[in-house]
């Protein structure tokens, strides 16, 4: 499932704090993939 533009927006935008908090210019494969599983979470509540 693809998704919508909106929904990229907040998972990049979740995904750059998750890699500023961990001291990170770039954003690395695993912190977009964190990025969507809070999202995964987010929506199932």
């Amino acid at each position: 499932m693809a998704a919508t533009a909106r929904a990229s927006d907040r998972i990049l935008k979740v995904a750059r704090t998750i890699a500023d908090l961990a001291g990170d210019d770039n954003l690395k494969p695993q912190q977009v993939a964190k990025a969507i599983q809070y999202r995964t979470i987010d929506r199932m509540q």
